[in-house]
This record gives C-alpha cells, sequence and structure tokens, in this order.
C-alpha cells in the first residue's frame, strides 16, 4: 500500500517535479528516479509480482531518518501511522475515480452528474425541472445510496442508446393530442408538469417554433414529488387530476396554465404555485372548464372524478412510465425522431 501511496502523491507532484527539474536538475532527477521506482512497483503490484527493490522500506526509511536519531521511541508509532495514511490514500484515490466513473456516465445517461439531486450538478447547462431521488439518512444509507445509483446509471445506458418510438410510452387511456391527431404527422410524446416553469417556457418555445404543426404531439401529465410536502409545486397535483378527469380539454388547461392570466394580471401558473389555495384553485380550474363549453352537471362528474382513487390509479400509473420505463430525470422530457430529450425545448433547435 506504502508504494501505491507514494506513486499516487507523485503522480499528483510529476507537474511541478518537471518544472523543478528546469531550475534544479539535481533535484528534479532526484524525484524523478523515486517516481520511476515508485512506478515499478506498482506495475509490478497489479500484475501479481513481487516488487526488485524493497521501495516500501526506501519511503519509510527517508521519512524516518530523522526520527531515528533524535526520538527512537516514536519510530513504531509513525510508522504504523504511514501504513494507515497509504491505505486511506489508496482507499481516497480508488473512491475518487468510481465518483468520477459514476458522474460521467450518469451525465452521458440522463444527462446530470447527480442521479439523486439533478439540479445540483454544475456540469448540466440545460434547464429542467428535475426528479430527486430518495434522501439518505445516515452514513449507511448514504453508502447504500450510492451503490442502487451506480446500478441505477448502469442499467440505463442501454436506454441512452436505443431508438425511441413515442408511441410505445402513450398511455392507451390518455392517447391525447395537440389540436387533435393528423394522419402523416410522426408522433410525439411530451412529459409535463403543470407547475414547473420550465415545462411553460418549453411550451412556449414549441409554440413559436411550430413545433405542434409538425408532431402528434402526446400529453403524459406528471407531478414531480417532493419528500417534504409530497409534491415539488402547490396544486401541481390538482391540476393534474383535472387533466386526467378532462381529457378531451387536457391541452386546453396546459395552454391556460402556461399562457393564460388571471384578472389581476398574474400568470397562472405563478398563481397557482404561490398564492391559490387549493380551494381558490380548483374555482379557477371549474371556471375554465364552463369556459371550454361544460355545463354544470358535466363540472360536477369532473370534479368527483378528479378526486376519486380512479385518478389517483392513474397518475401512480403514470408515474411509472415516466420514472420506470423512461427512466427521466429532468422535466420537461420529449420524445421525438427516435431520441429522448430532456429539459428546456429551445426555439431554435432543429426537428
Amino acid at each position: 500500500m506504502v508504494c501505491i501511496a507514494a506513486f499516487i502523491i507523485l503522480c499528483v507532484l510529476s507537474l511541478g517535479v518537471a518544472v523543478l527539474s528546469v531550475f534544479r536538475r539535481d533535484v528534479g532527477k532526484k524525484y524523478w528516479a523515486t517516481f520511476k521506482k515508485a512506478w515499478g512497483c506498482v506495475a509490478k503490484k497489479l500484475t501479481l509480482r513481487k516488487c526488485d527493490t524493497n521501495f516500501k522500506e526506501d519511503v519509510k526509511n527517508s521519512i524516518l531518518r530523522k526520527v531515528v536519531l533524535k526520538r527512537p521511541k516514536l519510530v513504531k508509532p509513525i510508522s504504523i501511522g504511514i501504513e494507515i495514511a497509504a491505505v486511506l490514500i489508496v482507499l481516497i484515490t480508488a473512491w475518487s475515480l468510481l465518483t468520477a466513473v459514476k458522474s460521467g456516465l450518469a451525465l452521458f445517461v440522463y444527462g446530470t452528474c447527480n442521479v439523486s439531486d439533478p439540479s445540483s450538478c454544475s456540469l448540466d447547462a440545460s434547464e429542467s425541472c428535475s426528479i430527486d431521488g430518495t434522501e439518505a439518512h445516515g452514513l449507511w444509507d448514504g453508502f447504500v445510496n450510492y451503490w442502487v445509483e451506480f446500478g441505477e446509471v448502469i442499467a440505463g445506458i442501454p436506454a441512452r442508446l436505443r431508438h425511441w418510438d413515442a408511441a410505445e410510452y402513450v398511455p392507451e387511456d390518455f392517447a391525447h393530442y395537440y389540436g387533435g391527431y393528423l394522419e402523416g404527422r410522426p408522433v410525439a410524446l411530451e412529459v409535463i408538469d403543470p407547475g414547473c416553469l420550465v415545462c411553460r417556457d418549453s411550451f412556449r418555445n414549441q409554440l413559436e417554433s411550430g413545433f405542434f404543426e409538425k408532431y402528434n404531439v402526446a400529453l403524459l401529465p406528471y407531478t414531480i414529488g417532493n419528500h417534504e410536502s409530497g409534491y415539488k409545486f402547490a396544486n401541481s397535483k390538482l391540476i393534474t387530476q383535472y387533466i386526467i378527469a378532462a381529457p378531451d380539454s387536457a391541452w386546453l388547461i396546459i395552454e391556460k396554465v402556461f399562457t393564460g392570466e388571471d384578472a389581476v394580471g398574474r400568470e397562472y401558473q405563478v398563481a397557482f404555485n404561490s398564492s391559490y389555495s387549493p380551494e381558490e384553485a380548483e374555482a379557477v380550474l371549474r371556471g375554465w372548464l364552463k369556459e371550454f363549453g361544460y355545463k354544470a352537471e358535466e363540472i360536477e362528474e369532473i370534479a368527483e372524478l378528479a378526486h376519486s382513487e380512479e385518478i389517483e390509479n392513474r397518475m401512480n400509473s403514470y408515474k411509472g412510465i415516466v420514472e420506470e420505463r423512461i427512466k427521466t430525470k429532468k422535466i420537461p422530457t420529449v420524445i421525438y425522431d427516435g431520441k429522448r430529450h430532456s429539459g428546456l425545448f429551445k426555439k431554435d433547435v432543429s426537428f
């Protein structure tokens, strides 16, 4: 372990040694010789052979040389400390390399280097509302969660490389397309949380860019969970319940939420997320249904259905499609042209 730890340290210092060699060639040669010995020892260890020289003892003796002369009694405890430090250096380095591999694969598969908290990944430049994973409590839970995430990332690699057919993920009981289905257009699937601000911006960009004129865009409503309050956005679940209960008006509701304003000039989405109580939010939704042409008794039926176990079960079913089949970590997610696209849809994107 000491020779491996020394090799790791020398690797880190190698650049400095190279610079040092320019100004102090004798010192540079000394450290370069030590580096070559360390590398030779590590190479032999990796191939299950013994080192030609006892490099471990050379390292320890060079460190302990002055201690032997001044404090002989400290030689043994310091020697043990060197062994422990070497083990820690090797373990930390191995863990760091493993984490780098895990983060790189997660970035490739999900577009985020942090599976549990996608929004915290500084390497991810896309705008999105993240689907956070399970929070770890305690050292053991964190350790277990680390390997669960690693397995999830590995399992997600085939999905990243596959050809995506949007029609495969359109729920049979909720096949509703923006503007109606038109023969000849390819199918696209849009996963949306009504409370997600990035979903709003993405929807507006799609309207401006003509996305809905090129594809039969099916809606898959989804509410992002939150460990503390149940859902990330207030009233998001209620809106989703009404969307599913009134499928023929699903896109009309989405369009109202994302592009409309209330009587006092507030954007509806902002008002739903930060101002409306559940009772106020439901009153607005009922008002929209009346505006869409529903009769009073039909609105009552939709409201009753929206709060029923049937709608709850269907929401859970759609949640399963998003999290277990599509396996996205970011909302909005759009499937079209054989690919899964996560995050903000930009106006200048080619499609």
